[in-house]
């Protein structure tokens, strides 16, 4: 499973302040594709040049406006496609990439454009860097990713490289798309694109009133005995809530594990987890699913007892649901209410 998996960290939504500010009930919520916010300036923004962009891994002097673009980690490549920017390189992802090869959403976006879909390449511990030197980047992006020292040091050599400010796989979401912005040239599109998130996210909250009082933890296991509670602001936590969900008060008293937004608590302490309403997982595949519903602890946290889980067995969704960027949110939500509404519907039985 991708180290992103549980270091998914983000800042906090204003969720309750801006649903109070979209609380009309809408006929359904309205999450359409976005029209990518650089789409009528696809050749720049307004962002001055030279640009020097600091990391914990060094700067990325940007001296002009960059053409070629090329992604590394999560989220990167769908905020340069929202901003006019299809990369020319990506990492590939093939656990969470549908039959036409990619992230769906970012195939449904570039096609959408009539853009050339990205090259896609190796990444992670052994990022392919012949790959990336051949399609002659302007600029690297990978603000949220696992990016080591030494891959920054021969990335730099390469083409200026966008890292992570503090940790890696810790880059808070909206930081991220300020990142992108920027070395973009268009700073001033990050607050459009994190206010549209917001709104999105908002919508769809109040076309479902009755979530307001239920209640829900977001667990994982890795492994036999094993169990771990993502925290309320890690970013899959905060897209449910943004979703109108209350985060059970009991997840935010487990001791987190170091730049997680997650803790691992054991199995053997499942039943602190009684007051949850529903429960939120996923399962690496279908195997794991079936060991881990299997062991008794587990099996006895009431919101799976009475089958009040939201879980996928789409990997697409599942990479979708635990990011927060331009193209993942509008594509999440219809697919996410369904499923969440089936849960919800447990609780009246």
């Amino acid at each position: 499973m991708p180290a992103w998996f549980t270091r998914a960290r983000r800042r906090t939504l204003a969720a309750s302040a801006t649903a109070a500010a979209f609380a009309l009930v809408l006929g359904g919520c309205s999450s359409g594709d976005p029209e990518p916010a650089g789409a009528s300036d696809r050749s720049g923004g307004s962002g001055a040049f030279p640009v020097t962009i600091k990391s914990a891994l060094g700067d990325a002097k940007i001296s002009e406006q960059p053409e070629r673009v090329v992604t590394l980690g999560q989220g990167s490549a769908e905020t340069a496609i929202a901003l006019g920017h299809t990369p020319v390189g990506i990492e590939s992802y093939e656990w969470g990439s549908d039959k036409t090869g990619y992230l769906p959403w970012i195939h449904e976006a570039v096609t959408k454009a009539g853009d050339k879909l990205p090259t896609q390449f190796t990444g992670g511990e052994d990022i392919d860097f012949e790959a990336i030197t051949e399609l002659e980047p302007d600029v690297i992006l990978a603000p949220w990713s696992g990016v080591t020292q030494e891959q920054f040091d021969i990335l730099s050599d390469i083409a200026p490289t966008v890292a992570y400010p503090d940790l890696a796989w810790s880059t808070n979401w909206d930081e991220q798309i300020d990142l992108i912005a920027k070395a973009l040239g268009q700073p001033a599109e990050a607050k459009t694109l994190t206010s549209k998130i917001e709104k999105q996210l908002a919508d769809a909250a109040a076309t479902r009133p009755d979530y307001k009082d239920v209640s829900f933890s977001y667990i994982y296991t890795s492994g036999p005995g094993t169990l771990g509670v993502f925290q309320s602001e890690e970013q899959r936590v905060e897209m449910v809530s943004s979703l109108g969900l209350t985060v059970d008060p009991v997840v935010n008293t487990f001791k987190e594990t170091k730049g997680t937004d997650s803790a691992l608590i054991g199995l053997e302490n499942a039943e602190k987890l009684a007051d949850s309403d529903l429960v939120f997982t996923f399962y690496t595949d279908a195997k794991t699913r079936k060991e881990t519903e299997a062991q008794k602890l587990y099996a006895a946290i009431p919101a799976v007892k009475r089958g009040a889980v939201v879980a996928s067995d789409d990997n697409s969704f599942v990479t979708a649901s635990s990011i927060i960027n331009p193209l993942t949110v509008p594509w999440v939500i219809d697919r996410y209410l369904p499923l969440i509404d089936k849960a919800v519907a447990k609780l009246d039985k």
